[in-house]
């Protein structure tokens, strides 16, 4: 390709010298790797020149419209539209060419799995969980990826060389680890599935059997207050620390909200062990930590897209709005099923917003209670 005067087109303006020479170096070879000029000018006013290229490592420059991704892989334009937004992506003017070959290859697995009979409704829930689950995913790695490779007082050049560099290195590989542990989970779960298949089929109809817990940070709002943010964050991610080394098959960590765990499982003894032993491990952590509280609660409910919805949902978060620092209270339902396992005292009859009047129940271990 012709020879482009970068000075001349105005993309090496306010530099000094050492600056001016690196990004010199980085447009001559995007330019010859096939960067646009005006994606390299559009990159320079927007101050992402140096990320162009892990950019193209992990995708590339559009190629097609919409409309065009549309045709090419069989998929209604509006369809594809939900589809993207679903994931949390944005949807480019119609004239935009902002879609590559593995934007393509996308919506035709999209069309091969509607082909292949499943709706399009639920192919769109499982990619609303999909979208939340990478964005919160893409967003630590980035963060991993910029303390580990972006050192101040490197030059355009540099910075665009390390990131490239990581993109190309870690991008498979995390690829390759996402597919491991999708596998591993969804065996585990169709495994415990078919353990539990004949106590659900007896469940209520629209339902199943189901323990849920919540556990949550004491006081977290007016520690939000004192803390920087730097140090908040070591506070929830330890709590996502915690509850990931007390959790295991059948109990699933279902979600974290911020200053709250929320724990699911079919049977009431490991969800409640599992919310005895996260309010146990805050409490090791030390004065330097807040406690922890939960609220356990059993009955039927609905399992979707990866989260799960109905009374005892409702109910678990409610107990542990008022439950005690340090404490795990229950319903009834627990109690009754576990009534022989663990040291019991009766909390009184609550009523709760949005629930009604309930029976609750604080437990511990018996060993503890003995003692």
């Amino acid at each position: 390709m012709d020879q482009i005067d970068f000075e001349a087109e105005g993309l090496l303006e306010g530099l000094d010298e050492p600056a001016r020479e690196a990004r010199l170096q980085l447009l001559s070879e995007l330019a010859d790797a096939g960067v646009s000029l005006e994606e390299l000018r559009r990159a320079v006013t927007e101050n992402r020149l140096a990320l162009l290229p892990v950019e193209r490592v992990l995708g590339g420059e559009g190629r097609y419209t919409a409309a065009e991704v549309a045709e090419r892989s069989g998929l209604e334009l509006e369809f594809l539209r939900r589809q993207w937004r679903a994931q949390g992506l944005a949807v480019p003017a119609d004239e935009a060419r902002a879609f590559n070959e593995r934007d393509l290859e996308a919506a035709q697995r999209v069309a091969a799995l509607r082909a292949g009979g499943l709706p399009e409704e639920g192919i769109l829930e499982v990619s609303r969980v999909l979208g939340m689950t990478m964005s919160q995913l893409a967003a630590a790695t980035r963060g991993l990826v910029a303390d580990a490779f972006v050192r101040p007082g490197g030059d355009e050049y540099e910075i665009a060389g390390r990131l490239r560099q990581a993109g190309e290195v870690f991008a498979p590989m995390l690829g390759d680890a996402l597919s491991y542990l999708f596998d591993v989970h969804l065996r585990e779960q169709i495994r415990h599935d078919a353990v539990a298949a004949p106590e659900a089929a007896r469940g209520p109809v629209g339902g199943q059997p189901a323990t849920v817990a919540f556990a949550d940070l004491v006081g977290f709002t007016r520690l939000g207050e004192m803390l920087e943010p730097e140090e908040l964050g070591r506070v929830t991610g330890r709590l996502a620390e915690l509850a990931a080394d007390v959790v295991e098959p059948p109990v699933r960590l279902v979600k974290l909200l911020g200053d709250a765990a929320m724990l699911v499982g079919q049977e009431s003894a490991p969800v409640l062990e599992a919310a005895i032993a996260l309010v146990e491990a805050a409490e090791r952590e030390g004065e330097s930590y807040p406690l922890l509280r939960a609220g356990v609660a059993a009955g039927s409910a609905i399992p979707r897209g990866g989260d799960w919805y109905g009374r005892p949902v409702n109910l678990a978060s409610r107990i542990t709005s008022i439950a005690r620092p340090g404490s795990v209270l229950t319903d009834e339902n627990v109690r009754e099923a576990l009534e022989e396992d663990y040291a019991w005292s009766f909390a009184g009859s609550k009523k709760l917003k949005g629930v009604g009047e309930v029976r609750l129940f604080r437990c511990r271990r018996a060993a503890i209670a003995d003692a």
